[in-house]
């Protein structure tokens, strides 16, 4: 895997549907070993905005 997880150990989902750790959906976080890098770096390009929110 060339991009990293933004997996911090932190394994639970909040009620929008976001893990409270990475802010990655549920499908996220089960395709993230089948996805291309590109779509890895949306994932992690998304991350702040769902941070803010």
């Amino acid at each position: 895997m060339s991009v990293a997880s933004p997996c911090v150990q932190v394994c639970v989902m909040g009620p929008k549907g976001l893990c409270t750790g990475c802010l990655r959906t549920l499908d996220e976080i089960a395709r993230w070993s089948a996805m291309t890098d590109a779509e890895r770096r949306a994932v992690i390009a998304a991350l702040p905005a769902r941070r803010a929110e």
